[in-house]
């Protein structure tokens, strides 16, 4: 098990706890006074540290290396159902970006999301989860092909931004993600956005035009990341702390700016500590906000999407 820096206390308290049990087992000593005080200990501390997550170490927890990824979404609420399409008939098959259908009980989706690995090979495989323009235009394919056949969107975004590379820029990175953007505020068919880990830049929002978009309590959703925020305003990482407070980036401040509309809790100490419980907590969610939605005629549909991205940033003085 990985702990992040603010989590050590638990570190410490867990392998006290071991250790109290080892020599319980291997001793005749008496050790349950022991064993429920320190257990009484660990659990205050779980809960004054994760009830009190500064923005900066929920970044921390959306990067998590043990957090579950698109894939492990998909996977565990499609089960065999799931069928990956691939390509964007053009350049090739960006593997940072997969999509494809899925069903959720007996409702049918089409799944696009950013997908990172969990080791070296993977992560260079997939490219850190930074999609090139081919990436947007096959979930573009993909959001057109489900428009055809009626059938609703789920983009589960994660991704630290869209590929910055020369070549990426080449190929028209910029002209891709802006055109996912308008196609997909006037798609006919309901979108559900899921926010699961990084939501960074354009990388998130080439994915993230829904009718309805829900973010997990640990995760992140911002124009820029709070390291690339502290480098370019003071020319230095250091200040990546005062950064995150800064840009509102979290789940609670972006509910309250009303740009999200609902907060899927997670686990104590985060998705990666219970996934079986988020797993089912996304997939009830989905079918919740689907069900808001189903019976909306195209055009009621579009309307309301155009409507709530016109009204955001509107204020009343």
């Amino acid at each position: 098990m990985e702990y992040l820096e603010f989590e050590l206390p638990i570190k410490e308290l867990e392998e006290k706890l071991q250790q109290t049990l080892a020599i319980g087992q291997e001793s005749d000593v008496d050790v349950s006074a022991t064993i429920k005080q320190i257990e009484k200990k660990l659990k205050a501390t779980r809960k004054d540290i994760y009830a009190n997550l500064t923005a900066w170490q929920r970044v921390q927890m959306s990067r998590h290396p043990s957090r579950p990824y698109t894939l492990d979404y998909i996977k565990a609420i499609c089960g065999d159902t799931w069928l990956e399409l691939h390509g964007d008939r053009n350049v090739k098959d960006d593997k940072a970006m997969i999509g494809g259908l899925g069903k959720i009980g007996e409702q049918s989706f089409m799944f696009i999301g950013q997908q990172k690995g969990f080791n070296t090979k993977t992560r260079q495989y997939r490219n850190f989860g930074m999609a090139n323009p081919e990436g947007y235009r096959k979930a573009l394919r993909l959001m057109k092909s489900a428009e055809k056949f009626g059938v609703p969107v789920v983009a589960l975004v994660d991704t630290p931004g869209a590929y910055p590379g020369l070549e990426a820029e080449e190929r028209g990175q910029g002209e891709a993600i802006a055109r996912n953007i308008l196609e997909m505020t006037r798609l006919k068919v309901p979108i559900i956005v899921m926010i699961i880990g990084e939501g960074a830049s354009g990388g998130a929002l080439g994915i993230g035009v829904g009718d309805k978009v829900v973010m997990l309590e640990n995760t992140w959703y911002s124009v820029i990341s709070p390291e690339s925020c502290s480098s370019i305003l003071w020319r230095s990482w250091e200040y990546k702390e005062k950064a995150a407070d800064a840009l509102k980036l979290t789940s609670t401040d972006m509910k309250k700016l009303k740009l999200v509309d609902e907060i899927l809790r997670e686990p104590q100490g985060g998705a990666h500590k219970d996934r079986e419980t988020i797993f089912k907590s996304v997939a009830d969610c989905i079918l919740r906000q689907y069900d808001d939605l189903k019976d909306l005629d195209s055009k009621e549909l579009v309307d309301s999407r155009m409507d709530k991205y016109a009204n955001m940033g509107v204020y009343k003085g």
